[in-house]
């Protein structure tokens, strides 16, 4: 117990670390030419604690703008988001006792683009709690397509998970379908609707990570709870059973947290690929199965990943950015093929 804490701090501690120091990198990184000891200024002095203890007689008022207006608001969310996805990656994970499963298996993804898409050519312009209407659009249709999923998937009280999955890929296609007729008839509107889809940070701001912070922090919180459920779920339902645990509640409760949180990213980033998928497997490797220390591990090592990958995104093409979706998906795709091969070598030496 004492080796499993020691192990569990001294990764938290690291991950923190490197968050942190990707932060600060990440602030110091554009067009604007400001240098890594002047954003750890900036950061540090926003510190209470450290407040009126920090020099800033040498940083230019147009740095600080920079930076507290433009470049945090975006890292800020890029970590927020890329925590979501990440958590809830392990948690579909261990539902489904599937490595290829991610946040996006229950249709949220087409259902976030078919919301937005609906938001986007109709114009409909009604924002709510500082969340715009493409936003709204895009949460709304998250959330219904997994309902939608779930219901389809139900058996009676029973929720197969073979069953889910299969709902999942019949809603995505249709919902797929749907986007690409929509596009069709509308094709003034495609390229928005394709730069949503891929996702981008480019309009984050401090009201918009509240909003997004609070059903994703709750959430959140909600999974870390659920961990030994977790852990006797990998095992097998019936041996989770013979243990105490309500499979069929744990498993309910479980995917609606995490289908809300999926929702809340999406709906203010854009379909990010590979993070849920990519993220828990690493962080699997390198501490082990184990759902306590594999949710919180999850967390941060997701916030690192999107932040340096949003970074990425807004410096490796100059003027311009790219959609973070493509740097996502640069890193996860040979993975989840690396996956794929490892996988079938396994079956085929057995």
């Amino acid at each position: 117990m004492k080796k499993r804490n020691k192990k569990l701090i001294q990764g938290l501690v690291a991950l923190s670390a490197g968050l942190v120091l990707a932060v600060i990198a990440a602030s110091a990184i554009g067009s604007a030419d400001i240098s890594f000891g002047d954003s750890a200024k900036i950061l540090l002095a926003r510190i209470p604690l450290l407040n009126g203890m920090i020099p800033m007689d040498d940083i230019k008022p147009t740095h600080e703008a920079i930076l507290l207006k433009i470049r945090l608001p975006r890292i800020f969310l890029a970590a927020l988001v890329g925590s979501a996805l990440s958590v809830s990656g392990v948690a579909y994970q261990g539902i489904f006792k599937n490595p290829m499963a991610d946040p996006f298996v229950l249709g949220i993804s087409s259902g976030a683009a078919l919301g937005a898409t609906l938001v986007i050519v109709t114009g409909f312009n009604v924002g709510i709690a500082g969340l715009s209407s493409v936003s709204v659009g895009a949460f709304t249709g998250a959330l219904l397509a997994a309902y939608i999923v779930y219901n389809v998937g139900r058996v009676g009280n029973r929720t197969p998970v073979v069953t889910l999955l299969l709902a999942g890929i019949a809603v995505n296609y249709l919902l797929s379908s749907m986007i690409s007729l929509i596009m069709s008839l509308n094709r003034d509107e495609m390229e928005h609707i394709i730069f949503w889809t891929m996702g981008s940070f480019s309009t984050a701001d401090w009201l918009q990570i509240l909003v997004a912070f609070v059903p994703i922090a709750f959430g959140t919180t909600y999974l870390l709870t659920y961990a030994r459920d977790l852990n006797a779920l990998a095992i097998g339902e019936e041996s989770a059973k013979g243990v105490g645990v309500d499979t069929e509640k744990v498993k309910k409760n479980i995917l609606v947290v995490a289908s809300v949180i999926t929702a809340a990213a999406v709906s203010v980033s854009g379909i990010i690929g590979f993070v849920g998928l990519v993220i828990p497997h690493v962080v699997r490797i390198i501490s082990g199965p184990d759902h306590r220390t594999l949710l919180p591990f999850s967390i941060l090592g997701g916030a690192v990943f999107l932040v340096i990958s949003d970074t990425l995104a807004r410096t490796v093409v100059m003027p311009g950015e790219l959609p973070i979706g493509i740097i996502t998906s640069v890193f996860g795709a040979p993975y989840f093929l690396y996956l794929l091969y490892r996988n079938k070598t396994r079956s085929s030496v057995r």
